[in-house]
């Protein structure tokens, strides 16, 4: 998977805020990535050390339409990237 692609954006939430402190930051990254790939695009695209990669998968919830029919969100992966300490990703 290229590196580009693995990376869909950096998640700004409280829990994020929160491990920040800890050198920890949260990402949503392509669902398909493993650690590795994870790995080497950030150290790639933002120009860090990273320590470790820890991912979840958060499964596509079930939705009522006015209509009452169904539909069915997609299913999205989070990583949270461990950097160097001293070390920062900026968000845009």
């Amino acid at each position: 998977m290229k590196h580009a692609g693995v990376i869909r954006r950096i998640q700004v939430t409280e829990k994020g805020t929160a491990l920040a402190a800890l050198n920890q930051f949260l990402l949503e990254v392509h669902p398909k990535a493993n650690k590795l790939e994870v790995r080497q695009a950030v150290e790639k695209q933002f120009g860090v050390h990273v320590l470790a990669v820890n991912t979840m998968h958060y499964r596509g919830r079930m939705r009522v339409l006015r209509n009452r029919r169904t539909a069915h969100d997609s299913g999205w992966k989070r990583a949270v990237v461990t950097l160097k300490a001293g070390e920062r990703i900026e968000s845009v």
